[in-house]
């Protein structure tokens, strides 16, 4: 028998995609013979992983778990809507949630959290769902806020289960009022947030490069119309404040009465907005445009040329 060590289980982790702890099993469950436990991880439908890792996954769900002063939102990709709905692909998705609250939004830490009630690690999870669900499944990130003389309110939208669903929001605020007023608040603002899609808090939070680029896309706008500069100057900076109801949280006109700014609300009610966090599911994922098999082989034999 053959002596499974750690550089043993790597390249057999390496070689098949398949979880550490799996691997270790397949190791001494053949002696330590390299191919033998490939095969047996090939049986156990274990080794199925590495060749669906390279599937686009823009499916899934923004899950998000609470504590107190506390929040963690995460995004977990799946290749379809079918399997966001399934029950064990939730629980995972709820678990890895609150494993973010203790070790955070980096994605390394967290894959290495444990996964409850599984004996391996939330990373390891993954890799037993590709094998066990057939599909492509990504811990795409996760974020993290707390706010620890104020309160962390959530809100998700189009959830299927209480913390789950297709966009996931957070905001930590503190202020001067109850706490019960101050949560209701945060709530509704976590609210506002999903569905006026700020990017940032307040206007000087905007990133100076990307204010210089978009004064200068204003300004040639702007002298296309041929007016003199000092009016094309008025031009631009009425345009700015609309871009900055766009992009700027305390500008933004109120979603839940369409006419105070987000601003006057916050003042009126004693409160600050400390920071936000919105994932919506699958954004910034390029979905490669599907090709069917006969035209692949026909591509691949160069008949289309």
């Amino acid at each position: 028998m053959a002596e499974i060590t750690a550089a043993l289980v790597k390249t057999l982790r390496e070689k098949t995609g398949a979880g550490m702890m799996d691997c270790k099993r397949a190791l001494a469950e053949t002696g330590g013979e390299l191919e033998a436990a490939v095969d047996w991880l090939r049986k156990k439908g274990l080794a199925a992983a590495a060749k669906r890792s390279g599937r686009v996954a823009a499916e899934g769900l923004i899950g998000i778990a609470t504590a107190p002063g506390k929040a963690a939102v995460v995004e977990v990709n799946s290749e379809t809507d079918f399997v966001a709905r399934n029950a064990t692909f939730q629980d995972f998705v709820a678990a890895a949630a609150e494993a973010a609250l203790r070790a955070g939004e980096d994605l390394e830490a967290l894959k290495a959290a444990p996964y409850p009630g599984a004996g391996r690690t939330i990373g390891e999870q993954i890799t037993h769902l590709i094998a066990t669900i057939g599909e492509n499944i990504t811990l795409r990130r996760a974020a993290t806020l707390e706010a620890a003389d104020g309160v962390v309110a959530s809100y998700v939208h189009a959830a299927l289960r209480p913390g789950l669903g297709k966009i996931g929001v957070l905001v930590a605020l503190k202020g001067k009022g109850e706490r019960e007023a101050l949560e209701a608040l945060g709530r509704q603002l976590a609210m506002h947030i999903a569905a006026a899609k700020p990017e940032v808090t307040d206007i000087a939070s905007v990133e100076p490069a990307k204010l210089e680029r978009e004064r200068a896309v204003l300004i040639e706008q702007a002298r296309a119309s041929g007016k003199p500069e000092a009016v094309i100057e008025k031009m631009v900076e009425g345009r700015l404040r609309k871009y900055y109801e766009d992009v700027v949280l305390v500008e933004q006109i109120w979603v839940h009465d369409s006419e105070s700014r987000v601003k006057e609300v916050l003042r009126k009610a004693g409160a600050e907005v400390l920071g936000f966090v919105r994932f919506q599911l699958g954004e910034g994922i390029e979905k490669s445009p599907e090709l069917d098999f006969a035209a692949e082989v026909a591509q691949a034999a160069g008949l289309n040329a």
